[in-house]
């Protein structure tokens, strides 16, 4: 016998089982995009590897240990790509999507890191992006933050997240402040961790959000970025948590919520929840302004964020009657000829393409075939034997609820099955 073959570690199949849970989640999602006027974006898997060294950085975790990196026959070092917003910046400037132009876009797929698999969070993972290209004010961060408060919402989550906010100002408010806070962090370094000590030469900022107890003490009283905003950053994120307390969405004011790349300006958002442990983002935002020049574009304001679908599934599926399963509406069965039953069953499906038909296959006893039709989780039963044959009629069998099995004509059938679904 052959070795099995297994799936690559933190890469993972969506079973049958689980796929209806996917579909309800994306067709929330679609629906959220598509009534706030946000147009569909599709990006490659794989890009070019220089394209997230621009945009993420050489120096950072994800470029040197967690990305998907290889060449192809030509010698062209590819990517698998870990993150979607480099790819929507470089297809925008390809595309000529973004010079003086609005742009509210979303896109759903695959990204990959190598790190070390946990809950919620894998090799091969899926993600909900939101990017908007071409505006500056505060108005359409508050427009995001409110589009997604609305999908908790409508989720049943709303009272299990929380918003976390800040503003990074602007790259000359921060290098003013990177000035103090690492003469601030010298004067700790010997209580510093390993990985902040090497934060501290090449990215300072991100020794704030380090989940090092040791270091969080020493953040504790590390200076903070709001008192070097100048005063048009400041009125920024003071027109933004106006809006949202107009909205009364509320919000913690989360001074060590930083980006660790000069490419972000203003305002950084994450919805967070305690209910995931150590992996409690299900949501991360920010305006990224300085990232479409970078990759090659002409300046031009952006702001966006990600959903973590993996672990928003997670905390879905902790909420009491939210999966969905994969079932039927109508499970057409026989003890007459298949081509009968066939017809039958394209016949409904053609007169209500809405409903979900099961047909059953493979013959057998009525008996063996009633087992089926229940498993299927179908409400209504459709029988059709020798006699309903003979008189162009069907039995109908409730499978859910305590009813008298019916006969109808075979022309009654679609009226029948459409009040049924519709009660």
């Amino acid at each position: 016998m052959s070795e099995k073959i297994t799936s690559i570690r933190g890469m993972h199949d969506t079973l049958p089982e689980q796929s209806a849970a996917w579909q309800k989640l994306e067709t929330i999602l679609r629906e959220l995009m598509s009534s706030y006027a946000y147009q569909e974006i599709r990006m490659p898997i794989v890009e070019k590897t220089a394209l997230f060294k621009r945009s993420i950085g050489d120096v950072t975790d994800i470029v040197q240990k967690e990305m998907y990196t290889f060449e192809d026959r030509n010698g062209d070092s590819l990517t698998l790509r870990p993150e979607g917003t480099a790819s929507c910046v470089r297809a925008g400037i390809e595309h000529g999507l973004l010079y003086n132009q609005i742009q509210r876009l979303w896109y759903i797929g695959p990204m990959f890191r190598h790190e070390r698999p946990q809950k919620g969070r894998y090799r091969q993972f899926s993600q909900l992006g939101v990017e908007v290209f071409g505006l500056a004010t505060p108005d359409i961060d508050a427009e995001l933050i409110m589009m997604t408060a609305r999908l908790w919402k409508q989720l049943g989550i709303d009272k299990n997240v929380v918003l976390q906010l800040n503003s990074l100002g602007t790259l000359a408010d921060r290098a003013n402040y990177l000035d103090a806070l690492v003469a601030y962090l010298k004067q700790h370094e010997d209580q510093l961790d390993d990985e902040s000590r090497d934060r501290l030469g090449r990215n300072p900022m991100r020794i704030l959000d380090s989940k090092n107890p040791q270091v969080q003490a020493v953040v504790e009283g590390a200076p903070t970025l709001q008192d070097y905003l100048a005063d048009d950053s400041r009125r920024h994120f003071e027109t933004l948590c106006s809006l949202l307390d107009e909205q009364g969405i509320a919000y913690e004011v989360n001074s060590r919520l930083v980006r660790g790349l000069d490419y972000y300006s203003h305002t950084v958002f994450e919805w967070v929840t305690t209910e995931l442990g150590a992996q409690g983002t299900i949501c991360a935002g920010g305006r990224y302004d300085g990232l479409v020049e970078q990759l090659g574009g002409s300046a031009t304001s952006a702001i966006g964020y990600a959903i973590g679908m993996d672990r928003l599934l997670v905390l879905l599926e902790m909420q009491a009657g939210w999966r969905p399963e994969n079932t039927a509406d109508v499970y057409i069965m026989g003890t007459v000829e298949q081509a009968s039953i066939i017809r039958l069953a394209e016949a409904v499906r053609d007169q209500l393409p809405q409903l979900t038909v099961h047909m059953h296959c493979g013959g057998g006893s009525m008996k063996s075939q009633m087992k089926k039709a229940d498993k299927s989780g179908a409400a209504l039963a459709i029988l059709l034997g020798e006699e309903e044959l003979a008189n162009k009629s069907v039995s109908i069998k409730h499978l859910r609820e305590n009813c008298p099995q019916e006969s109808l004509t075979m022309a009654d059938v679609p009226v029948y099955l459409s009040n049924f679904f519709k009660r």
